[in-house]
């Protein structure tokens, strides 16, 4: 099963790059993806959070990016990115509320064109970190679609998913709130960071996926690669 994965990945990898325009999106995927029969506690990892004006990618905007890279367990806060997007549209009241950044910020933001070529070059040979990965990959498949006109293939391992097969393992239902990021930060416990900072967010899924790394005690590779999703 294992194998299946792996070819499948690079299979498709492939393929895309076969069809990607010259640019960033070719760029990232001619680079080779982690290699997944290698230890969990091996592999390079950049671990990304979006705030954004709403839940679907093709309807809103990304708001502000926030990513930092994980060379096995060690977090490189030297990595650490914080970018915020300048939007095509309004930014929404309730987004506003969430995530703090107001009108004038995201004008005086980057491009989402600027921050997608920067963060693809750091994910480049990266197995993404997210929680709720969905998410991500959904709103960075959509903004590669388009800025860069091909579409994307991004290795993911997801911490909410992590969670949910923990608790399944031990026939446990989660309480109401206990699958939030914050939440299973406490369960792991971690210090409490404040939310919807795409940046301290982004940290705080790296710290939980290495606490949950070490908590499943787990070198093989096969949990990283069931959590594997795929945008395409």
């Amino acid at each position: 099963m294992m194998l299946e994965r792996l070819l499948s990945l690079e299979f498709r990898r492939r393929r895309l790059l076969a069809k990607a325009p010259a640019g960033p999106l070719r760029d990232f995927l001619a680079t080779p993806f982690a290699d997944g029969r290698r230890p969990c506690g091996e592999s390079r990892y950049l671990a990304l959070d979006l705030e954004t004006t709403g839940g679907d990618p093709q309807r809103h905007e990304i708001v502000s990016l926030g990513w930092v890279c994980l060379d096995g367990p060690r977090i490189d806060l030297g990595s650490a990115r914080h970018r915020v997007a300048r939007l095509t549209g309004a930014m929404t009241g309730d987004s506003a509320v969430i995530h703090a950044i107001t009108d004038d910020e995201s004008a005086a933001g980057i491009s989402l064109e600027e921050a997608l070529r920067e963060l693809l070059r750091d994910l480049a040979g990266r197995v993404l970190i997210a929680h709720h990965a969905k998410t991500e990959l959904g709103f960075i498949g959509r903004a590669c679609e388009r800025h860069f006109g091909g579409r994307i293939l991004i290795p993911a391992v997801d911490t909410l998913d992590i969670a949910v097969r923990r608790f399944n393992r031990q026939r446990e239902t989660p309480s109401p709130g206990s699958l939030r990021l914050g939440a299973l930060r406490r369960q792991h416990h971690l210090p409490r960071y404040p939310a919807h900072n795409a940046l301290s967010d982004a940290l705080s899924a790296a710290e939980l996926f290495l606490a949950q790394l070490a908590q499943t005690g787990e070198a093989h590779p096969e949990p990283i690669l069931k959590d594997w999703l795929f945008r395409q």
